[in-house]
């Protein structure tokens, strides 16, 4: 078994990365000959930390398929100085992995007992905004701009590593090594993903919101209203999302909302439609106390679907009451609406609320 280290000074990062990537943090990937534990060896380990101002990269290679044990004793007896395990799709591959090959081995583990930051895990609720076509940890790489020397995948080295054992080259040998030492690193140079998870769940401040006006396609002037986020954490590309009324765009350091505004007559239903009667006349409901004066033929038991008043202006939609009062244009449309007011504009606390119940919905779609 060969052990491998390199050491390079470390230098902050970004806000993100700063913040997951401490002293009791380690990043590890394993290459394998196969998915299966059964059949398969884990033939690589590569890890990387730090240690004071250094950033350490340590690798672990079998040189024969008979050194597993030993790079599994060595990676194991490293794991356990850290607390917190940064991974991609480890907690979904290599951990089960080397769970399984631990237990094969009489090897005692601790996986249980740390904490884990995947980041494969935690893209999975942002793919609406990134748009790529699979989310593999090279496609990442490129959808952030970052460059690799290295050509392989993971299924292509089990060749390389095959030729390696039987000839033992410089050239097989340097070809695993920078795949996985590229795997290893590249997920440092992937932490700033993570950020747009970040600003959906709050991390900004409102900077403003205002009304703007606008020409639509049949030529029509209309309204949004658009609110300004400043980013508690700088995005690495600018990205952009579109569903329904709702539209908003990340930028680096700011990020803006956009929300078309309902001009018009909205309804507002009352819940408890069986103490209110219907005026088919006026188009109204009022409640029985008051109905009591209204002649019985110009009056009848009020349904949930005709119990409302209305009420014309401006709105803005939402896809639940997190605003009220709410209204709605019939009473089984899945969106309501709030009248857009002064107060709300001026509200740090109303915007916020709202900013974050449309973000919530982005992560988060109701099912259809």
């Amino acid at each position: 078994m060969k052990s491998l280290i390199n050491t390079q000074i470390y230098t902050s990062q970004n806000n993100i990365t700063d913040e997951l990537f401490t002293a009791d943090s380690i990043f590890f990937d394993i290459e394998t000959t196969g998915f299966s534990p059964v059949s398969s060896i884990v033939y690589l380990i590569g890890c990387m930390y730090k240690d004071g101002q250094n950033l350490i990269t340590h690798q672990f290679l079998a040189e024969s398929k008979s050194d597993e044990k030993d790079v599994l004793l060595h990676f194991m007896d490293l794991l356990g100085r850290f607390r917190t395990i940064i991974t991609f799709n480890g907690t979904g591959f290599d951990i089960p992995f080397l769970k399984a090959k631990c237990d094969r081995y009489s090897i005692e583990e601790h996986f249980k007992d740390y904490s884990y930051i995947d980041i494969f895990k935690m893209i999975g609720n942002i793919k609406f905004l990134l748009k790529q076509a699979n989310y593999k940890q090279k496609t990442i790489e490129s959808f952030l701009g970052i460059q690799r020397e290295d050509m392989f995948s993971g299924q292509e080295l089990i060749n390389v590593y095959d030729s390696y054992i039987s000839t033992h080259s410089e050239e097989s040998e340097r070809l695993l090594l920078l795949h996985n030492y590229e795997d290893i690193t590249g997920m440092l140079d992937l932490m700033p993903v993570l950020t747009y998870n970040r600003i959906l769940n709050g991390a900004y401040a409102i900077s403003s919101a205002e009304i703007s006006f606008y020409t639509n396609y049949e030529g029509e002037t209309c309204q949004e209203v658009i609110m300004t986020l400043q980013n508690d954490y700088a995005v690495p590309r600018r990205v952009s999302y579109q569903q329904n009324d709702f539209y908003f765009t990340m930028n680096k350091d700011t990020t803006k909302v956009r929300v078309m505004v309902y001009e018009g007559e909205l309804k507002y239903f009352y819940s408890d439609y069986k103490n209110y009667f219907y005026l088919p006349k006026e188009d109204m409901a009022i409640h029985k106390s008051v109905a009591l004066f209204v002649d019985k033929q110009y009056r009848e038991r009020a349904r949930a679907g005709n119990c409302y008043t209305r009420k014309s202006g401006c709105f803005l939609p939402q896809y639940d009451a997190v605003m009220n009062p709410s209204f709605k244009k019939n009473h089984k449309d899945p969106f309501s609406y709030f009248e857009l007011t002064e107060d709300f504009l001026s509200s740090d606390v109303m915007l916020r609320q709202y900013v974050g119940h449309i973000f919530q919905n982005a992560l988060h779609p109701r099912k259809k």
